[in-house]
């Protein structure tokens, strides 16, 4: 007796089944490693070991990238107002020459007034020392550009006279290229303005 032949459709049909069972095992299996891959990727990036003097391993968690564009921002703010304020007639030159790459056209404008308004030539001609005591930035990273507020305290030497004042100054800071050695945070101040210059008197 003959073997009866299946029917061809119920084979097809089978076949499909097991066609799509196996493609959606595929999916599935490639989707979770893939998962997985990018969870340990994460944590990689998250993440750096060191091995102490003992050989232990111990996790160092990685400074986040708003907290490295703070330190940038503090210390671009901190070289700037020591080039533009801490001047004296022997470096008076090379310091703004450097300050004027930290800043765009409002700290050239401002640059600018001070030449003309005989700052600079006081300083020669009384041989004057200005010296920057402190500096104090406060910085806004939410949104670019970054809005700043500083406060610097300088002295200016006149021999036997000593006075000291305290300048309030704002702006904002964007990135931009860097640029070795002229501007190695990356960044540059705009809309920058001297607030506010009021003298420190010492009470005794």
């Amino acid at each position: 007796m003959k073997t009866p032949y299946k029917n061809i459709y119920s084979v097809l049909k089978i076949n499909r089944f097991v066609v799509i069972s196996v493609v959606l095992m595929a999916f599935f299996s490639t989707s979770i490693s893939a998962w997985i891959v990018f969870q340990i990727n994460q944590e990689a990036l998250n993440n750096a070991f060191a091995i102490n003097s003992d050989g232990a391993v111990i996790p160092l968690k990685w400074v986040s990238q708003k907290e490295n564009l703070k330190v940038e921002a503090l210390a671009h703010l901190e070289l700037f107002h020591r080039y533009f304020y801490d001047i004296d007639a022997s470096n008076y030159e090379r310091n703004l020459e450097k300050a004027l790459w930290l800043g765009n056209s409002s700290v050239d404008n401002l640059y600018r007034q001070k030449k003309a308004d005989g700052v600079y030539n006081r300083l020669l001609q009384y041989s004057l020392v200005q010296n920057v005591l402190s500096i104090e930035s406060e910085v806004d990273l939410e949104v670019e550009p970054y809005q700043f507020r500083t406060t610097t305290v300088f002295e200016i030497n006149r021999g036997s006279i000593v006075d000291t004042y305290e300048l309030v100054s704002t702006g904002n800071l964007i990135k931009v290229d860097r640029n070795f050695p002229n501007n190695t945070h990356g960044l540059l101040i705009t809309n920058y303005f001297e607030n506010t210059l009021k003298k420190i008197t010492n009470e005794n």
